[in-house]
């Protein structure tokens, strides 16, 4: 029981004098539990905050002054929900339930093709020369197979359902299991009665149904918490810490605190914030900041954990350690995005709020009014169960998955990776479009600047010299290599590498280790590496291309009505070109993680429904505190995670792609769920009248389901690309000799 377990070792004293813990929290089955969660929690004296991130289910109270665990625990219980410490053991618990539904989704369907099989065998007798006998042996072996098989399978609904009477609420599997117990009940009892009709068959299909979309809308949510649960490991998990002697011991990351020193060897990633003492490197936070240039660090210049060092050893006194480092801010931030995001009523659930309990309301009258105008009981009910049943939830159920199946198709054909089911919803009726620069309106490999006058040799011999170098710009340059790397490679700390190769001396590295000049045609905002071959000597300059489309799709954009800005964690320069080139009048530029949330929230609070697109680390809390984001399928693995939709290819139209795409399935949503209304108009004062039996009541529902399916079909119409698939497959990295110009303040093409 959860009660045996000691929640207080997992509390955590916070620096203003509360208590917090985060929970994982088994049950949850849709939106509404949010808010049952939350309003339940925060009744408890002192809680003075509670969050419930729905993608991780995780829960985040704070007390004020001293927490109490037992009390919460309880408080969760009661409202029918079981906690565990957020750890390793959420992630197996939340991969068995996957595993319950999918065995749920496969009783549902043995038991569905099988009495669909006795149901035709049925039908078909009825209007031939079946026999009273056999068609009630069939009946009976569907009762056999539909009975326990729906008792099974329907638990996900018929638990969610019980939940949400307890706490004196309804949602959509409310009317669902009464429904499916209802025609269950009453096809047993018509079964007993001998009568010609019976509706096992509606019950377990319905089920099919909607366990088939509950299943792949949890294994897509499973996987984005296995992806986002990963974050704190970005930082590795140990360092040498230096001791008062000098000596260097290695302890966790977590035992770090600020004042301790580290060594960070090279090729190591740092475990700790903190400020450069001793040494020169180079440092890859391509993973922190999304910048894939290197940035030279000497004595006094600040990193961030999760950084990759280069060449040199780093001496670091730690300012920010265990908990309190960036990366531990990017998901606090995160936590508390997802948290917000997480208001977001989907369309089907706001339409399902008034329609639960007009159905039952609707059932219960029709069945008090015929036996007060002198029905027999078993007349009333059999006119409540056709009430229920016509009015089912079914069309609406699939009003909105079928037109988003239809459409994640489409996009997926188009480069997009949908990963939010309710993403199409949120994208259509964005009007601004933010971008970050680095990775995303550029491209994830830095391009090659050579001035005038590079001898294409002497490029061809640095980059396999590149080869034997562990400095992030060698390693660049390295994938330009066409042959295998040379043998007896000298690396020179700080400066480069050299080699000899047929009596001649190679060397890479710094302007000064090659004894040259940094040449006038190399682009400011290019990174230079010299590269030397005997008394021959030139400059490679590594700088960002735009993507190949980008200011087609600005302008397209642009051509939309929509506001579209950059927001990057770069320097002013580059990301001024990148904006000029592209004729964006709104940026920012040196933004931090919560100076991006802090910029969506400003836009959020003028009315503006934003759709952000980034790549880097610090991208994923913005991604998460947008109305709807994208991430290119170069972004950290994390950034994926926290996206609606991750788009694949060098190009940037599925961006524009995807807002078409959307607004055409928005549109077809609302064409659905108004068919669906008007189906309930014309076909529940049929029922409610007694014309409409049963069985006729089941075909309706079909053919309600039928019509909305194919009007979601329209979504799947082809999107008209630019250019064809095989365009995306270019050379991102290629070698730029002078004939596309680098990134300038002036002019930026791809």
């Amino acid at each position: 029981m959860a009660q045996a377990v000691d929640y207080s070792i997992f509390m955590a004293r916070e620096a203003d004098g509360r208590s917090q813990m985060s929970l994982a929290i088994d049950g949850i089955d849709c939106a509404a539990c949010i808010s049952d969660i939350e309003n339940g929690v925060l009744a408890l004296p002192g809680v003075v905050q509670a969050r419930l991130n729905y993608s991780t289910h995780r829960l985040t109270v704070a007390w004020d002054g001293e927490g109490e665990p037992a009390a919460l625990v309880s408080r969760l219980e009661s409202l029918g929900y079981r906690a565990h410490p957020f750890a390793g053991r959420a992630e197996e618990a939340e991969a068995r339930r996957s595993q319950w539904l999918l065995r749920c989704l496969g009783v549902a369907g043995f038991a569905m093709m099988n009495v669909m099989l006795l149901s035709v065998s049925v039908w078909a007798g009825n209007v031939t020369d079946i026999t009273p006998e056999t068609r009630d042996l069939f009946h009976w072996i569907s009762a056999l197979i539909a009975l326990p098989a729906a008792a099974y399978a329907g638990q996900p609904f018929f638990q969610s359902a019980y939940r949400a009477l307890r706490t004196r609420s309804l949602n959509m599997d409310v009317p669902i299991s009464l429904g499916v117990i209802l025609a269950l009940g009453m096809s047993l009892v018509e079964t007993i009665l001998h009568r010609e009709h019976a509706f096992f068959d509606s019950a377990v299909m319905l089920l099919f149904f909607l366990l088939a979309g509950r299943y792949l809308d949890h294994e897509a949510r499973r996987r984005t918490r296995a992806v986002a649960g990963n974050l704190a490991a970005l930082r590795g998990e140990m360092a040498q810490r230096l001791d008062a002697a000098g000596h260097a011991v290695w302890v966790p990351v977590q035992a770090l605190k600020p004042g301790d020193r580290i060594l960070v060897a090279a090729g190591e990633r740092v475990g700790a914030d903190g400020i450069v003492e001793a040494g020169a490197s180079a440092l890859d936070e391509a993973l922190i900041t999304g910048e894939t240039l290197p940035r030279a660090v000497t004595a006094g210049d600040r990193l961030y954990a999760g950084s990759l060092n280069g060449a040199g050893a780093l001496t670091i006194r730690v300012t920010a350690g265990g908990e309190g480092t960036l990366i531990d801010d990017v998901q606090r931030l995160l936590d508390g995005a997802l948290s917000q995001r997480a208001g977001y009523v989907r369309l089907a659930d706001r339409v399902a709020r008034l329609y639960a309990p007009v159905v039952h309301l609707t059932a219960l009258a029709s069945a008090l009014g015929w036996l007060l105008f002198g029905a027999s009981v078993h007349d009333a009910v059999m006119i409540a169960v056709a009430v229920l049943i016509i009015t089912c939830p079914c069309a609406l159920a699939l009003a909105v998955p079928a037109v988003q199946v239809v459409a994640t198709g489409r996009l997926f054909r188009a480069g997009l990776l949908v990963n939010a089911g309710d993403m199409l919803e949120r994208l259509a009726g964005v009007d601004t479009v933010v971008f970050d620069k680095t990775g995303t309106l550029t491209l994830p490999e830095p391009a090659l600047r050579l001035p005038a006058g590079a001898e294409p040799d002497l490029v061809a011999l640095a980059a396999r010299l590149a080869l034997s170098s562990r400095h992030p710009l060698a390693a660049a340059l390295a994938r330009h290599a066409q042959g295998p790397a040379f043998e007896d490679v000298e690396e020179v700390p700080g400066a480069g590498v050299k080699a000899v190769v047929d009596g001649q001396e190679l060397r890479l590295g710094s302007l000064a280790f090659c004894d040259t000049v940094l040449p006038a045609d190399l682009p400011a905002t290019a990174t230079p590496i010299a590269v030397r071959a005997g008394n021959r000597a030139t400059v490679i300059g590594l700088d960002q291309a735009l993507r190949a489309d980008a200011v087609e799709v600005v302008a397209a954009l642009k051509a939309r009505r929509l506001d579209v800005r950059i927001l990057s964690g770069d320097r002013e320069g580059p990301v001024a070109a990148v904006a000029a080139a592209l004729g964006i009048s709104s940026y920012g530029a040196g933004l931090r993680p919560a100076d991006k949330i802090a910029a969506l929230e400003r836009l959020k609070a003028e009315g503006r429904k934003v759709l952000m697109v980034g790549d880097g680390l610090n991208d994923a809390p913005a991604l998460a505190a947008a109305t709807v984001s994208l991430s290119p399928a170069s972004g950290v693995a994390v950034t994926q995670a926290q996206a609606d939709a991750v788009f694949i290819g060098t190009r940037l139209a599925p961006v524009r792609l995807a807002i078409d795409g959307a607004r055409v399935a928005a549109r077809l949503m609302r064409q659905n769920l108004g068919v669906a209304v008007l189906y309930n108009l014309i076909a529940v004062p049929l029922a409610v009248a007694g014309h409409v039996t049963p069985l006729v009541a089941a075909l309706a529902m079909s053919g309600s389901s039928i019509l909305v399916t194919v009007n979601a079909m329209r979504a799947g119409r082809p999107l008209r690309r630019e250019r064809p698939a095989e365009d995306d497959a270019v050379d991102d990295g290629a070698v730029d000799n002078g004939a596309t110009p680098p990134l300038t303040p002036v002019e930026v093409r791809a």
